[in-house]
C-alpha cells in the first residue's frame, strides 16, 4: 500500500485537508446538483483574484445548435505570438467559467497571451460527445477569429478534451500549434501503473474516475472512441508538440507517460513531467505549496514556448 505520509510533504497535506474541508472525498455519493454546489463553493474559497493588468470579457460563440459561453482574458502588455484555448477540468460534470477564472487570468498575465476559457456542456444533462463538440466548435471559432496560432491547454477532463481535439484536427489546414495537458485523463489502462499504485490517492481515486467516465457516457460502453479516450487512437502521427505535466500521487499519472511514449514512437515531439509528491487538482495550490508553485511555472513556460512554435521545449 502506498505510504502517502512519506510521499507528500506538509504543505501539500495542508492543501489536501483544506480542499477536503470544502469538498469531502465522499462528494461523488451526493446528487449532481449537490456536487456542483460543493465544487463551486470550493472554487470560490480558493479564488486568488486577477493579477494586475489582466481584464476579462464574458461572451458566447453561436453555433447552429447551441450557444457556448466563453471568457476572454487580455493582458495590458499583450504577446500576440499565440492565443490559448483553455479547457477546464471537473470530471465532465463540474466547473465552468468561474471554476478556473483565476487560473486563466494568471496564465494570461504570465504569458502575455490572450486566453479564452470554454464553458462546454456538462454531463449528465449532455452526454458525450456534447463536450467534445463544444470544444471543437470553440477551436474552429478561435482559428477563424485570431490571426495568430492557437495553443490548447487544459487540466484533468479539460486535458482529455484538448487531446481529443488535437487528434481530430491534425489533418486540418489550421491545427493547434501545441498542447499543454495538465494531469489529463486520457483513457489509459486501469489494470496497471499509477491506476494500481495510486488507486486510493488523496484528491482522486480510481472509483472517482470510473464514476465520471460512466456519467459522461450514460453508462454506454464507448471503448475505442478516440474522442472519448485519446489513448485508444491507433495512429499518433502528426500530432502537435505536446507537454504533459502530471502529479505523482494521482491514478492518472501513467496516462501522461503512455501518451508521451506513443507520440514519440510515431516521430512526434512530446515531453512528460511527473511532479513528485503532488496530487490531482494541485493548480489551486500554486500560491501556497512550493512544489505546486514550481510546477505552475513549468506550465507557464511550456505554454509560452509552444505558443511561439518551439518544438524542442
Amino acid at each position: 500500500m502506498t505510504n502517502y505520509k512519506t510521499l507528500i510533504d506538509a504543505e501539500t497535506w495542508a492543501f489536501i485537508e483544506k480542499t477536503n474541508s470544502y469538498y469531502p472525498p465522499d462528494t461523488i455519493d451526493y446528487t449532481i446538483g449537490e456536487q456542483r454546489a460543493i465544487y463551486d463553493r470550493m472554487c470560490r474559497e480558493f479564488f486568488a483574484g486577477y493579477p494586475q493588468g489582466v481584464t476579462a470579457e464574458t461572451t458566447a460563440i453561436a453555433t447552429p445548435t447551441n450557444s457556448i459561453p466563453i471568457r476572454i482574458y487580455r493582458n495590458a502588455e499583450p504577446d500576440k505570438a499565440a492565443m490559448v484555448l483553455y479547457v477546464h477540468g471537473g470530471g465532465f460534470i463540474l466547473g465552468g467559467l468561474d471554476s478556473h477564472d483565476d487560473v486563466c487570468a494568471e496564465l494570461c498575465a504570465r504569458t502575455g497571451y490572450e486566453v479564452v476559457s470554454v464553458d462546454y456542456r456538462l454531463a449528465p444533462e449532455h452526454l458525450h460527445p456534447a463536450a467534445f463538440d463544444d470544444v471543437l466548435s470553440a477551436f474552429e471559432w478561435a482559428t477563424s477569429t485570431y490571426d495568430c496560432p492557437v495553443l490548447l491547454c487544459g487540466d484533468s477532463a479539460g486535458g482529455n478534451l484538448c487531446a481529443a481535439i488535437a487528434h481530430a484536427t491534425r489533418g486540418h489546414v489550421k491545427k493547434p500549434v501545441g498542447q499543454v495537458l495538465i494531469y489529463p485523463s486520457l483513457g489509459g489502462d486501469r489494470s496497471r501503473g499509477s491506476y494500481v499504485t495510486h488507486a486510493e490517492a488523496p484528491m482522486l481515486t480510481v472509483r472517482d474516475i470510473e464514476f465520471y467516465s460512466n456519467i459522461r457516457t450514460g453508462g454506454v460502453d464507448r471503448t475505442g472512441d478516440i474522442t472519448l479516450s485519446p489513448l485508444a487512437d491507433a495512429n499518433f502521427a502528426y500530432l502537435p508538440p505536446t507537454v504533459l505535466i502530471t502529479a505523482q500521487c494521482d491514478p492518472l499519472s501513467s496516462d501522461g507517460e503512455a501518451y508521451r511514449d506513443r507520440v514519440v514512437a510515431a516521430g512526434g515531439s512530446a515531453y512528460w513531467f511527473e511532479e513528485p509528491g503532488l496530487v490531482h487538482g494541485y493548480l489551486r495550490a500554486r500560491h501556497t505549496v512550493g512544489r505546486a508553485r514550481s510546477s505552475f511555472t513549468c506550465i507557464v513556460e511550456a505554454v509560452s514556448t509552444l505558443g511561439k512554435g518551439d518544438r524542442t521545449w
